[in-house]
């Protein structure tokens, strides 16, 4: 099977899959692509991503009114999570009180990118999904 990705890149997923599940089986060989597919798929992550897409840059508490329910101590490791990674930079300002600012690097924009096409596909599927749960919880 080809795939064709947003940027005209040819990807081959069978490849790719047998690369992450293979090397996963031998854990000196770990594909390092399951590292980072764990952490940017928990859903604070992706919504983290989606709402300083959406908002741009954006203070802690702007950004966990943006999300809704996620805890402060749960927001605190996945930001700091998303830092490690290189995905959102952490600006603290010296004020008193200290302001500090969450923003999107290059790399997140990119990840933003991914994470807006997983959304549409959700939105789209969304129907399909609501249906089956449906028929799933008669059973």
């Amino acid at each position: 099977m080809e795939v064709t990705n947003t940027e005209d890149k040819k990807l081959n997923p069978e490849k790719n899959l047998h690369l992450i599940f293979a090397r996963a089986r031998n854990q000196e060989l770990a594909c390092p692509v399951r590292d980072v597919i764990h952490r940017i798929s928990d859903k604070w992550s992706l919504l983290s991503i989606l709402a300083l897409g959406s908002r741009g840059t954006l203070r802690f508490n702007e950004l966990k009114k943006e999300i809704g329910d996620v805890s402060q101590r749960m927001l605190t490791v996945t930001l700091r999570n998303l830092e490690t990674d290189g995905f959102v930079t952490r600006t603290l300002f010296p004020e008193v009180p200290p302001r500090v600012e969450y923003t999107l690097t290059d790399l997140g924009k990119g990840l933003l990118q991914q994470a807006l096409l997983l959304a549409d596909w959700a939105n789209d599927a969304l129907p399909e999904i609501v249906e089956s749960r449906k028929k799933f919880t008669k059973k």
